[in-house]
């Protein structure tokens, strides 16, 4: 990696400049993850869904809203892209889930551009198979853990991971039109996906709560789409009805909290954009929005 394991950087794809993160709960989350003291709540913290569940519920409730007006301000977040003013919304979770206006993710009209189905800091891999083991953030996963299965349509293929934070656009969406081929959710741990976390704790990504969608495309193929929760994130909602989805549709939100995107193409399926790639070679993370080109069908 090329930032210590205090400073997280990414590049912001729209300016080329080299940033760092400004994290929410920073100090909490050291506490929690490399102090004695945090690591014995640990279990109690993120071994359940009950804190998720109790901080939801103060975050969904008039309470919260006092939290929205700082939090724009520390995270400089465009005010100017909502949907509705800040002012309007009922809580802290109405601003997180918040809808932006038409026109403020862009999408190329060609059907053979793959968009980013999320809004936050991107990672892509090429080539591997369901046994090859894919770093966030220095932390290793095989594709058969985080899934919890074999997958062996997928060998040899790629994967893309969207990090988002709690700045982003928290709703993520479908790249391609396909079909709905069969839909999972995994019980698991509500651990925070900060690299803080990641650095601490081995397999975060196997353990925490996850949902994921196979897909059949006629451009791309077969794609395996999950998302990952994490602390904070009371649910994974899924907002579409169906079995045949469009390109750019809204395919649902997270919660509030730190939250990821996996998305695993057959091998061939796509190729990555020089620029991501050569980024994630050196384990740095680019931010993209959802709508942005990553890739481009292969054939």
């Amino acid at each position: 990696m090329s930032e210590s394991k205090d400073v997280i950087e990414y590049i912001d794809r729209e300016t080329g400049e080299r940033c760092r993160e400004t994290v929410l709960g920073d100090r909490a989350m050291r506490w929690a993850y490399r102090t004695l003291s945090g690591r014995a709540f640990s279990p109690l913290l993120f071994g359940t869904s009950l804190p998720s569940r109790l901080l939801g519920w103060y975050l969904g409730s008039r309470f919260s809203r006092g939290r929205i007006a700082k939090t724009i301000a520390d995270l400089g977040i465009d005010e100017s892209e909502f949907a509705t003013p800040a002012d309007s919304f009922r809580s802290f979770n109405d601003f997180f889930v918040r809808r932006l206006v038409d026109g403020a993710r862009p999408c190329s009209d060609d059907p053979a551009d793959f968009p980013s189905p999320a809004d936050g800091r991107l990672l892509v891999y090429d080539d591997l198979g369901p046994e090859d083991r894919v770093a966030v953030k220095g932390v290793e996963s095989t594709l058969h853990d985080l899934f919890d299965r074999p997958l062996d349509d997928f060998d040899g293929g790629r994967v893309a991971v969207v990090r988002l934070c709690p700045a982003d656009y928290h709703r993520y969406h479908f790249p391609c039109d396909a079909t709905v081929a069969e839909q999972v959710r995994v019980r698991g741990r509500y651990d925070s996906v900060n690299p803080v976390a990641l650095d601490a704790r081995e397999r975060i990504f196997c353990r925490n709560k996850r949902s994921y969608t196979l897909l059949d495309s006629d451009r791309f193929g077969r794609l395996a789409y999950m998302e990952v929760g994490a602390f904070g994130v009371a649910g994974i909602h899924q907002t579409f009805e169906g079995t045949e989805v469009r390109r750019m549709q809204e395919k649902g939100y997270f919660d509030f909290g730190g939250s990821t995107v996996v998305l695993v193409f057959q091998r061939d399926a796509i190729r990555f954009d020089e620029d991501l790639v050569a980024a994630s070679r050196e384990g740095v993370e680019t931010l993209v929005k959802v709508g942005a080109t990553i890739g481009r069908a292969a054939t």
